[in-house]
């Protein structure tokens, strides 16, 4: 089936995610979600607002398995039928909130994978397909956003795993930026740094060891003082963020700046 517009939506089953998921279909967006697990309840909520979604089961810690399935997909779609397509990649996950010599080399493989090398490979296939279709002559907007974190631009002990993904992920950010800047009809990119929300990464956080997370009490303080922003209400603000004329005019944001 062919949309005016598609969502390319990585971490789509739950958390911020779902809610932008949501969103996206609510206004009338196609959404392709890919997430190690589907979500049901989401099938209905695309019927309910007559907007079309595609969910795959696939675990993006093989990445390049997840990429090869895209490039495919993608290759199907007729780009005289779409005038805007964007990709978000949102799926990270957390390792064990603990010193780096205590995190197994496997979670340290694995949160590397999903934060860091499946993004980038996703990238490389969406910014392939859609430059051949300008090449062609299609003249449709293209976004790429990358949902980063504050911590890709502050330290914290016992997170340094995550912090460097999404540094990585940022520092990608930029270097695309500047390739696309070449282009006459270039892709539009930022690295979003979403704030503080309320999801089951702030849990982790909350219930880790004290002893092993210096910053253990502040996770508690945010919660205990809601101050934690809703991940519906995050969602809002990105899609708010994405639809503006000003998405990618500076590469490295903050929701909470916009």
């Amino acid at each position: 089936m062919q949309a005016r517009s598609w969502v390319i939506l990585t971490g789509h089953s739950r958390g911020m995610g779902l809610a932008i998921a949501e969103q996206a279909l609510a206004q009338g967006h196609a959404v392709l979600g890919i997430s190690r697990n589907v979500n049901d309840g989401l099938v209905q909520h695309a019927h309910q607002h007559g907007a079309h979604l595609e969910q795959w089961a696939q675990d993006l810690s093989d990445g390049a398995e997840g990429a090869e399935r895209l490039n495919t997909w993608m290759r199907t779609l007729q780009p005289a039928d779409i005038d805007r397509v964007i990709l978000i990649n949102n799926a990270a996950i957390l390792t064990e909130v603990a010193p780096l010599q205590d995190v197994s080399l496997a979670d340290l493989a694995r949160s590397t994978r999903i934060g860091l090398e499946a993004p980038m490979q996703l990238m490389q296939v969406w910014l392939a397909v859609t430059q051949a279709w300008v090449t062609q002559g299609w003249t449709g907007r293209r976004q790429i956003l990358n949902i980063s974190s504050g911590l890709a631009r502050r330290a914290m002990a016992s997170s340094g795993p995550y912090c460097a993904v999404k540094a990585g992920l940022d520092h990608l950010s930029r270097c695309v930026a500047l390739e696309q800047a070449l282009h006459p009809h270039g892709a539009q990119i930022a690295s979003l740094a979403p704030g503080v929300i309320a999801t089951d990464m702030q849990a982790q956080l909350r219930a880790a060891d004290p002893s092993q997370f210096p910053d253990h009490g502040n996770f508690v303080a945010l919660k205990d003082q809601n101050m934690l922003t809703s991940p519906a209400d995050a969602a809002s603000k990105i899609w708010t963020y994405l639809d503006s004329a000003s998405f990618g005019q500076e590469v490295i944001t903050d929701l909470r700046e916009l």
